[in-house]
């Protein structure tokens, strides 16, 4: 089969001719037929993660779907985590536990593409942020894949008002056509500049703020919060650091709350992954990606990496490439 691998550390994956997995116990095959690029594969396969540095030779991808025992699926790997091989292959080796059965109507691709990234956005929203029919929402880091993503559910979930932050005008188109309200430009660090901008787009105070980027957009967002507002915090790709005051939290009651995968339970991600296909499937949850052949790995991941490319990389293996590749 074809798979792309980490060979070193630093390096963009090489594509080789590699065996068909064996599966082992607990273990069912996946044929795969998308396999997302995402920031933590990135982060792994850099062997400076908080995981360490990675064995190698392995093949990376942390989730991906496909096909498995005649069922489309999404799984979950610990490729680069952990010793073992991921989804940038036309076959994977997949833990039984870790496999999600998709709706028949469900494109792989699109689902590939929301993965994780859309259970955050999901699970931050509903399950820590407990949004309510009515409610206005602020979004940071709009133009990312969970930004995006996290605009679309609040719509869904019944928002009235979505007001985005994005960094780049690029983000902040991805935001409107994600269907925020208003965008806020977030070209400056200075805290008192964005909360104005912040407080001009809303419609009054705001009920939620999600956060992936903290850092000063977090600290202005969080002055545009009414009294009680929560600000769910799932990242800090801005700073890992917040110039928030304590007269804002203290003044408003500000609930601060952090948001991370890792505490779901196996069945709060499933029944997430579901609702996501689910979404896709109807035609209310998408985020901009690119549909790339695993031949082009190496590539792709460099575009990636850089933040070159137009949305989320999904890496195409094996037959099913020519027929995702047309749609």
């Amino acid at each position: 089969m074809r798979a792309a691998q980490i060979v070193e550390p630093g390096r963009p994956p090489l594509v080789a001719d590699l065996p068909v997995p064996a599966a082992g116990p607990g273990e069912t095959l996946v044929e795969v037929g998308a396999a997302p690029v995402t920031p933590l594969d990135l982060l792994c396969a850099s062997g400076t993660s908080y995981f360490g540095r990675p064995r190698t030779p392995y093949v990376p991808g942390v989730q991906g779907a496909g096909i498995a025992d005649g069922r489309p699926v999404w799984f979950a790997t610990s490729a680069g985590m952990a010793p073992g091989d991921g989804s940038m292959a036309q076959v994977a080796a997949v833990p039984a536990r870790d496999l999600v059965e998709l709706p028949a109507a469900a494109d792989p691709v699109a689902v590939a593409a929301l993965g994780l990234s859309a259970v955050a956005a999901h699970m931050a929203l509903t399950w820590r942020g407990e949004l309510a029919p009515g409610e206005q929402v602020v979004v940071l880091g709009a133009g990312g894949v969970v930004g995006q993503a996290a605009v679309r559910i609040a719509r869904i979930a019944g928002a009235r008002r979505v007001v985005a932050g994005a960094r780049s005008p690029a983000a902040a188109e991805r935001a409107r056509q994600a269907g925020a309200d208003a965008v806020v430009a977030l070209d400056t660090g200075d805290v008192a500049t964005l909360a104005a901008r912040f407080a001009e787009a809303c419609d009054g105070p705001a009920d939620l703020v999600l956060d992936p980027l903290f850092g000063a957009p977090a600290a202005a967002a969080a002055r545009a919060l009414r009294p009680g507002g929560r600000w769910v915090n799932l990242g800090s790709s801005a700073d890992e650091t917040c110039p928030i005051d304590s007269s804002t939290l203290r003044g408003r009651s500000l609930r601060l709350l952090g948001y991370t995968n890792n505490e779901l339970t196996p069945e709060q991600r499933a029944a997430s992954i579901v609702f996501v296909a689910e979404q896709a499937a109807a035609g209310r949850l998408s985020v901009a990606h690119e549909r790339v052949p695993l031949e082009e790995a190496a590539a792709a991941w460099q575009r990636q990496a850089a933040g070159a490319a137009s949305g989320r990389i999904v890496l195409i293996p094996g037959r099913l490439a020519e027929e995702c590749l047309t749609l």
